[in-house]
């Protein structure tokens, strides 16, 4: 790659990165499109960096956390997707967390089966940040965090790291207006929500949603794309000193267009 400020970027790169990687590996890490497009935003060159129609999320989030780091008061960088959808002749939107990065079974369970409670922080965190991207996206949150139980009808499994997630994300943030654990039926249908959950501000009017582990999360938001007939962006990362954006790469190039626009105007 020729790049007039080369010499100038290595030796950031190699500052920032001091004892961790050399000014000849950090050379040769700039040769690839994510740390160099990277290492512009962080040098105030760009403004906004999209990537991953090419590689792995993995390959946008490991720059972005090594260079952008965490903003203050996020100890993790999670994503969601935003949906859209033409409904009875208005737009619907929702968005759905985390689908790309956090949880792994290995973050919430133990070998026992016991929940780790950093794990229900960490998911916790997850919630805030999504509900925080779905204001930004006009959307008044009303977050639900999902389980294959409903206030307790299930147990083992993510049942007990869902609702100790909902305890922490109201600790974190009281004006949230979040509840579970739910099952999906109940977070959306009001028929339903009525016989489980009478009393809940959420169940059956959810519109931001958060899977217990990542696996879910990723089927989940693929189910509602091609089943759904929803438009879906991102992953939108979180939890970055800077607006960072993941492609999928199954993605089309109206997709990479419109994620192009949106990651411009979150700088």
């Amino acid at each position: 790659m020729t790049y007039q400020g080369m010499d100038e970027m290595v030796a950031k790169m190699a500052e920032l990165r001091k004892g961790k990687m050399t000014e000849d590996e950090c050379r040769a890490a700039l040769q690839k499109s994510n740390y160099f497009g990277t290492m512009l935003v962080k040098m105030g060159k760009a403004d906004a960096l999209l990537g991953g129609a090419t590689y792995s999320t993995a390959d946008t989030v490991r720059p972005a956390l090594q260079i952008i780091k965490t903003k203050k008061g996020s100890s993790l960088v999670s994503s969601c997707f935003i949906l859209f959808r033409e409904k009875d002749g208005a737009e619907e939107k929702i968005a759905m967390g985390d689908c790309a990065i956090n949880l792994s079974y290995e973050d919430t369970l133990d070998k026992e089966g016991n929940v780790v409670q950093t794990g229900a922080k960490k998911l916790a965190e997850v919630a805030v940040e999504t509900a925080r991207t779905a204001s930004f996206f006009g959307i008044d949150p009303k977050v639900a965090v999902l389980s294959f139980s409903t206030y307790g009808s299930g147990k083992g499994g993510t049942v007990k790291l869902s609702h100790d997630a909902v305890i922490a994300a109201r600790e974190m943030d009281p004006d949230l207006v979040i509840d579970g654990e739910f099952q999906f039926d109940a977070a959306v249908s009001a028929e339903v929500a009525k016989t489980k959950c009478p009393d809940s501000k959420v169940a059956g009017q959810a519109n931001t949603f958060i899977f217990p582990l990542i696996e879910a999360g990723n089927i989940g938001y693929k189910i509602a794309q091609r089943l759904g007939g929803f438009e879906a962006y991102g992953p939108i990362l979180q939890g970055l000193n800077a607006p960072i954006n993941d492609l999928s790469r199954g993605c089309n190039a109206e997709e990479v267009y419109k994620m192009a626009i949106i990651t411009a105007g979150m700088a």
